[in-house]
């Protein structure tokens, strides 16, 4: 299984750095991937930069969103950050939310997130 988005290692935080859109079959790999990640790793947060994406549609918000919640359920919290303005808009209008899911403007801030969180 491969994935154009890697997960990298920061103590006990993966982090995932979305670089390019990815199709509903990559989404549902990394899905896949990152819960094996979680439970190898024995992480305890995990943050998903989407910074470089210029559009999320329902599925990929959706997907997202799952993921936040199979990750919590195994013991860890998710982070969604980066999410462009434009990208902001776009979901507000389409009435697609990620309100389950933890939000910071950028990697930094989603990691300061979690360390509040005692996560980090």
């Amino acid at each position: 299984m491969r994935v154009r988005a890697p997960i990298l290692r920061q103590g006990k935080t993966l982090i995932v750095s979305v670089q390019d859109a990815l199709s509903d079959s990559d989404l549902v790999t990394l899905q896949g991937l990152l819960l094996e990640r979680v439970f190898s790793a024995n992480a305890t947060g995990v943050v998903i930069d989407v910074s470089a994406l210029d559009v999320l549609d329902s599925f990929g918000t959706r997907t997202l969103s799952n993921i936040a919640t199979a990750v919590q359920l195994r013991g860890a919290q998710t982070v969604i950050v980066g999410v462009q303005p434009e990208v902001a808009l776009s979901m507000v209008l389409l009435g697609l939310s990620l309100t389950t899911v933890s939000t910071a403007l950028d990697l930094d801030a989603g990691l300061a997130l979690l360390a509040r969180q005692g996560r980090a």
